[in-house]
């Protein structure tokens, strides 16, 4: 019978070989440098102000008919909260306009529904400045805010629907006829400089020429 010498001769030179490359590789693995924390927090930061950018901030121009669907959404809700008395409906109404002045139509339900669905139906769009809208948007905020806080806080209910009353008749005027409260007040103040004028070059522009 041949030996087995020379055979377990060469599988202990293979085997010995095989676990230096092993070790050779771990030991590699092992005293690779890990990356500072600061460096990876930086990394993350970085990468993090564009994805934040990209959400928050308003539209410049917006859709007029984008603008006024939203109208007639918020003044539906808001008529169906003074006749039912369901006064928690003040605060998605509240966190909707939150939402749009933070982002515009980005985090805002109605605002997608609007701009994505009704608003391509309706024709061509009719482009106006976005300022004057999202100051719009931040007195409905106000209004539906302090409603909630009146009805929901303090049980006060004939203070928070006297603020949806007046929210129902600006979004109704809106939605239905174009007038933008909102809008209109924010050229009055433009007007006698309480907002610069640099806010809104486009609007500067047309109360000029009117």
């Amino acid at each position: 019978m041949p030996s087995r010498a020379p055979v377990q001769a060469a599988v202990a030179r293979v085997v010995g070989h095989s676990t230096r490359g092993a070790q050779r590789g771990l030991d590699t693995v092992v005293v690779r440098p890990a990356i500072p924390m600061d460096v990876v927090r930086f990394r993350l930061a970085a990468a993090t102000v564009p994805l934040v950018g990209s959400v928050l901030g308003f539209p410049n121009p917006v859709n007029e008919k984008a603008a006024r669907v939203v109208a007639a959404g918020v003044a539906i809700v808001a008529v169906v909260t003074l006749v039912t008395g369901w006064h928690w409906l003040l605060v998605p109404l509240a966190l909707g306009f939150l939402a749009r002045v933070l982002t515009g139509p980005t985090l805002s339900p109605l605002g997608q529904l609007a701009t994505r669905v009704v608003a391509p139906r309706l024709g061509p769009p009719t482009l106006v400045p976005g300022p004057p809208k999202r100051f719009a948007q931040s007195i409905g905020l106000a209004l539906t805010a302090v409603a909630a806080v009146a009805s929901l806080g303090l049980d006060d209910a004939a203070v928070a629907s006297a603020l949806v009353g007046v929210l129902v008749v600006f979004a109704t005027l809106e939605s239905v006829v174009g007038f933008c409260a909102g809008c209109w007040l924010f050229g009055r103040l433009m007007r006698v400089g309480i907002i610069p004028e640099s806010t809104c070059a486009a609007c500067a522009d047309i109360w000029r020429r009117a």
